[in-house]
């Protein structure tokens, strides 16, 4: 990417080991994210355009002579984040906040949406899966590198539980892995704030209960009326705007809590008055989706869960600029690259 809107496929040297703890990964899918739409509409103008990407699976070609866990051939999901899994924060199961981890496409380690990618850290970032790299299952454990996991982090944020009332600002295929998630640990009721009929067709069938298309004031009042005056227990706020978190807090019922993982998109944090004298519990960030995956693999594998079905576009790498397009302008709710 050299700018906004301006993506671009180029041809640059072959990804190769560099640290001992690297592997080497042929990349077979990876996709396009929400957040990736950030600097799509607001990069400044480079020389030197950045690399992107950050959710892959793909088959270990290499790996370097420290690395222990992983075997050339191996299919792997790669978080959009690499960490060691060793350290003080890994062992908490925050490897987002590795001490010496980082996130991919931000300029210091390249992008995904490439042929092959290097990746550090190679035995704390990567999951080996059990399945073959043209497993029908793929675009279900695909979002495992992310999505998947960010709605569910969003869900544990807000403490959702079962018989709860559970609000999700937005529609985008993170809120919609958040209804999934809200689905899965036992929410009773489930709102969905968005306004796209194939995006509120789909959280309806992954286990919405109520839709509130207004936004703003409105949607605030809506989902008071839905609660009985009372808000909902637990809010997901999977967007990053202003707008949308303070949505979120206004929509939390006294004592309720927010997680949020939408990446903000201001300094500071909206509604932060009704919040403290609410009471309201505001938790969240980039999703450890590494320490998840174990825990929600199996009802990938098994069925119970199918969020491959937010990927609504397929392209091949040449069609990557086409496909931020389609995002941009909402013709696709999330666009999967395979090679």
């Amino acid at each position: 990417m050299y700018g906004a809107g301006d993506v671009r496929v180029e041809n640059v040297p072959d990804a190769q080991l560099i640290d001992p703890t690297d592997a080497l990964v042929a990349i077979t899918r990876a996709c396009i994210c929400g957040s990736d739409l950030w600097p799509y509409k607001t990069l400044e103008r480079t020389d030197t355009g950045r690399r992107m990407g950050h959710e892959a699976i793909g088959v270990v070609e290499a790996v370097g002579a420290d690395v222990r866990s992983l075997k050339v051939g191996d299919v792997v999901v790669m978080p959009f984040a690499y960490s060691d899994g060793t350290c003080v924060f890994c062992h908490e199961g925050l490897p987002t906040s590795c001490i010496h981890g980082g996130f991919f496409g931000t300029g210091d380690v390249d992008g995904a949406q490439a042929e092959a990618i290097r990746v550090p850290q190679a035995d704390g970032t990567l999951y080996a899966l059990p399945v073959a790299k043209d497993d029908a299952l793929m675009p279900s454990l695909l979002s495992l590198s992310d999505v998947m996991g960010t709605g569910h982090h969003a869900a544990v944020a807000a403490r959702v539980d079962a018989g709860k009332t559970v609000a999700v600002v937005g529609d985008g295929a993170v809120g919609l892995c958040g209804v999934i998630a809200a689905k899965r640990l036992g929410a009773e009721r489930i709102i969905i704030l968005g306004r796209h009929p194939d995006r509120i067709a789909l959280a309806r069938e992954f286990g919405a209960t109520d839709v509130v298309s207004e936004r703003g004031d409105e949607a605030v009042e809506r989902v008071r009326e839905l609660t009985k005056g009372l808000g909902a227990h637990s809010v997901l706020e999977c967007v990053g705007l202003e707008q949308s978190m303070e949505t979120a807090i206004s929509i939390a019922r006294p004592g309720g809590a927010v997680g949020r993982v939408g990446v903000p998109q201001d300094e500071t944090m909206p509604a932060s008055l009704p919040a403290f004298f609410d009471n309201v519990t505001v938790s969240g960030g980039p999703a450890p989706v590494r320490a998840y995956i174990e825990e929600l693999l199996p009802d990938v594998l098994e069925g119970r869960i199918e969020p491959g079905r937010v990927f609504d576009r397929v392209v091949p790498l040449e069609g990557v600029p086409d496909g931020y397009r389609a995002m941009d302008e909402r013709e696709a709710i999330k666009v999967m690259i395979e090679f």
